[in-house]
């Protein structure tokens, strides 16, 4: 490396924390495999140990209807399209069931803002879902669904968390905070649905509340470099305010059969981009590789870049594969990378306590050769909990007034 980001070089080494000019400076002319060495010395920092972690959950969209329409999402569809859908509790019960069945111990539960599921939909579904599994853990609601949740009831946003607590939820995922910085969420047509601020604000108010969180970043849009920084910042200050954050998750944005469209980030500029974060997060315990949309095999270098968790085994997943991408890996595979990497596998839940060894070298569980989908076949009338509630969109009520 050059003189200057040797200075840097050695400054990390030494325990320093890293300024957002270095992280700029080390981002655009550091060598690939030395910002790899940095990354991976950091993460054997915080893990001497070599065990690499992974969860058996499953990713639930309950619902694609969104009014959101945020222009680097193929996933949603307006309200009143003949494609969308939401979930009813039958359904979901059974997703539970085969995520219990190969080991699984949570839900990531997340969908589009509906205006036709009000906070009391939430409320009966987590209610309903303790009670046939008490033990069974809800990871549920981006912060954008929760402020979408606080504008329909006209509550304010630490009003609906703790409702949402009282009924079920245990921890929130970190989606929807694509790039924290006002602008690129203006280009990208998601500041209505949520400013930096106001994502910021939901998790402070979770952690505040007793709730852990993930933080995530999706990158390759229309944000500079500097903005990426920018985002780690925001997240650092606000793990310096509150420690509430598990973990960080970054992922390449997916450009298929998206109204923005453009071009993918390569898989080296995904391995700069996650060893950066280890690197300016050093307040995060935990990295995750994301191997949903970068395939096994760079998932598993990322294990070399500052990873330490190879995240969730997913079983399902909706949203990336609406835009294209369909890699699948079971809870075989992917303790098969992390062993090949030279590690050691364990299982975990979402506050990264150890559950112990893989599953399937225990007892029996069926493979998983592709992610299962929200729902297969037809989409049909919208489940019957959804009439409990006064229909709020023009499309429901004149559904409502045809039967």
């Amino acid at each position: 490396m050059g003189c200057g980001l040797d200075e840097i070089a050695t400054r990390l080494r030494g325990g320093e924390r890293l300024r957002a000019g270095e992280a700029l400076d080390l981002y655009r002319a550091a060598p690939t495999l030395e910002l790899g060495r940095l990354a991976d010395a950091a993460r054997a920092a915080k893990h001497p140990e070599r065990i690499v972690t992974y969860i058996i959950d499953r990713n639930v969209n309950y619902t694609n209807v969104c009014v959101a329409r945020c222009n680097f999402c193929a996933f949603y569809r307006p309200v009143g399209a003949g494609d969308g859908y939401v979930l009813g509790f039958d359904e979901i019960f059974a997703k539970i069931d085969e995520t219990l069945e190969v080991g699984g111990v949570q839900l990531l539960l997340q969908g589009g803002h509906n205006p036709d599921l009000p906070l009391g939909w939430y409320e009966d579904l987590f209610r309903a879902v303790k009670e046939r599994y008490p033990t069974f853990r809800l990871h549920a609601l981006s912060p954008p669904e929760v402020i979408h949740l606080s504008r329909l009831s006209q509550l304010p946003v630490p009003a609906v968390v703790e409702r949402l607590v009282a009924a079920g939820l245990d921890s929130i995922p970190g989606g929807g905070a694509e790039i924290l910085v006002d602008r690129v969420r203006r280009l990208l047509n998601c500041h209505g649905k949520a400013t930096a601020e106001e994502w910021l604000d939901v998790m402070r108010t979770a952690h505040r509340a007793g709730l852990r969180t993930t933080a995530t970043m999706m990158y390759g849009t229309v944000e500079r470099p500097e903005e990426r920084i920018e985002h780690l910042l925001r997240l650092r200050d606000l793990q310096d305010e509150t420690g509430g954050f598990t973990a960080f998750i970054a992922w390449s944005y997916q450009p298929p059969n998206t109204e923005l469209g453009g071009i993918e980030a390569t898989g080296v500029e995904y391995l700069r981009t996650l060893a950066l974060a280890r690197l300016v997060l050093d307040n995060f315990d935990n990295l995750q590789a994301s191997w949903v949309t970068q395939g096994g095999r760079v998932g598993q270098l990322s294990l070399a870049f500052g990873a330490n968790d190879m995240g969730s085994v997913m079983i399902e997943e909706n949203v990336v594969r609406a835009a294209g991408a369909a890699y699948c890996m079971d809870e075989v595979e992917i303790v098969r990378n992390i062993e090949n990497a030279g590690f050691v596998p364990k299982r975990r839940n979402m506050h990264y306590e150890l559950l112990g060894d893989p599953i399937f070298r225990e007892r029996a569980v069926p493979r998983m050769l592709e992610l299962a989908v929200a729902r297969a076949g037809e989409v049909g009338a919208p489940p019957p909990e959804v009439a409990r509630y006064p229909a709020r969109s023009r499309a429901e009520k004149a559904r409502r007034a045809a039967r």
